[in-house]
């Protein structure tokens, strides 16, 4: 690998906003047919190395090189057609457009005078199968599930050759058949010759794929290393700088208590996905399932965000007769979202607006908007749950994913809820910050809280639960606790639709 040449190279790139600096002096080099992992926490630099690589973005100081020669990219329009394509983190696809649409958007392939959606709809289908994605060409995009637009920005990246293809946190969304998919691709691209720059927390993903592996730093590079012999505790140190603890908090073995709710006989979206589940003070109810299993469908369906129907809901003993966020939360009974920026966030509002927005009759008690106030709580979450800001007049947009969520947490958690469901906790997330957020659940439910956990992420399902439903199909098939709550046994209830246990890992 290291007689291969170098297709791509960057002489020490540094980026400046006005007086702060994100990243610096950053010199390192890609090969053609390699994988090359760049990893490092939230805030490291990653995304900003990757947008002065693609041409996105200029860098302040320093250069780079394509095949030997100096090439300043313009924009990303230039990067593309020397062969530099960037698959972003954030879905950046045209919503009222159909999937083919969106793979040819700006490319448009005609015949004659026209449109030829003909052919451009049989390419579709076929990088659409070639990385194991389930939309149709003819779908509109905004019709598909996150993970399935995710599927689809990576097809638009791979229809055309490539020299250098950057992959920022591609599996963020994605189940793990969806992943395992995605790594024959890499891998594929890899044998092909072309250079891939990745980018990912998965460091299971960094250890199977990578040849070589960048650590950055606080902006900083701190080095370069074979990835063999590398080994995920290892790398998860060089990120962090300092030796790991147990990232996972200690069991806390089964609760005793009365359930705080009692859902019977949910069924939503006219029974596509149905469910009878008990949630008790104490305990994280971890949700496991294959994208598609109806995890996130069930809990907006019981939240009221999706048509549905329940012989009975019930928080503290009582039955719940209307169910809307609102009424919900006024009983205690709050979701965090998956989709913390499209959804969770109003990412180009203040901090103060973001952390307040659920509480507000209590913050602002008057017609008047009390700013004090606001700022006082603010001050109070960003100490509560170590929200990094450099200024307090931030916008929510301007934090890194893994503050952004420690953000959406702050605010969820403004009503004092009893039960509180969160969906995808740490996508997207740094290692570091994945201990925060689980230490921070850990300390709800040691205080008598319930949780429930929807999760992709089987070895977070495993770690954080007390008990596991799994899903398949829109429907409950398996219930394990204690010592049951295994990858082996998730994996096999999901797939199969047994509750049949694996017993013990081998």
């Amino acid at each position: 690998m290291s007689d291969a040449p170098v297709v791509l190279r960057a002489e020490a790139l540094s980026k400046a906003y006005g007086p702060i600096t994100v990243l610096s002096d950053v010199t390192l080099d890609v090969r053609a047919g390699e994988v090359h992992a760049i990893i490092g926490e939230n805030g490291a630099g990653k995304s900003t190395l990757m947008k002065l690589l693609s041409g996105h973005v200029r860098p302040t100081e320093g250069h780079i090189a394509m095949e030997g020669h100096r090439a300043d990219f313009a924009d990303a329009v230039e990067a593309e057609s020397a062969g530099v394509v960037l698959v972003h983190q954030e879905i950046l696809l045209a919503p009222d457009l159909t999937v083919a649409q969106n793979l040819f958007l700006g490319r448009e392939l005609s015949r004659g005078p026209f449109v030829d959606d003909r052919t451009m709809n049989r390419r579709t289908a076929e990088i659409l199968s070639r990385i194991g994605a389930l939309a149709h060409p003819r779908d509109f995009l905004s019709d598909l599930p996150l993970a399935q637009r995710q599927l689809v920005q990576i097809a638009r990246a791979l229809l055309e050759d490539r020299k250098v293809v950057i992959l920022d946190e591609p599996t963020a969304v994605l189940a793990n058949d969806e992943v395992a998919a995605l790594i024959d691709i890499v891998r594929d691209l890899r044998d092909q010759g072309v250079a891939v720059l990745y980018i990912s927390h998965r460091l299971e993903e960094v250890e199977a794929l990578a040849d070589r592996v960048t650590v950055l730093r606080d902006g900083k590079m701190i080095g370069t290393w074979p990835a063999e012999g590398l080994s995920q505790r290892e790398m998860a140190e060089l990120m962090v700088g300092r030796e790991l603890s147990m990232l996972y908090p200690a069991k806390r073995g089964l609760s005793a208590a009365d359930p705080v709710l009692e859902v019977e006989g949910l069924s939503v979206d006219h029974g596509r996905t149905e469910g009878s589940f008990v949630v008790r003070p104490g305990e994280v109810l971890g949700i496991g399932g294959m994208i598609g299993a109806g995890r996130t469908e069930l809990f907006e369906g019981l939240m009221g965000l999706r048509p549905s129907a329940a012989k009975r809901v019930a928080l503290h003993g009582n039955t719940v007769a209307h169910r809307d966020v609102r009424s919900l939360m006024a009983r205690g009974l709050v979701y965090l979202t998956e989709d913390r920026k499209g959804r969770g966030l109003m990412l180009d509002k203040p901090l103060a607006q973001n952390v307040t927005l659920q509480a507000l009759d209590e913050v602002n008690p008057g017609v008047i908007l009390n700013r004090t106030n606001e700022a006082e709580q603010l001050r109070s979450s960003i100490r509560d749950y170590d929200i990094r800001v450099r200024s307090l007049d931030l916008d929510a947009g301007q934090l890194s994913g893994g503050n952004q969520q420690k953000l959406l947490l702050a605010k969820i958690m403004m009503t004092d809820p009893s039960v509180i469901v969160i969906d995808e906790p740490t996508r997207g997330i740094d290692i570091g910050n994945k201990g925060q957020i689980y230490q921070f659940i850990d300390g709800l439910v040691r205080k008598g809280k319930a949780c429930v956990v929807i999760s992709s992420e089987m070895q977070e399902l495993v770690g954080l639960s007390d008990r596991v439903l799994v899903m398949r199909s829109g429907r409950i098939v398996a219930e394990l606790a204690g010592a049951e709550i295994t990858e082996q046994n998730v994996i096999y209830a999901a797939a199969s639709g047994s509750n049949q246990h694996l017993g013990a890992p081998i």
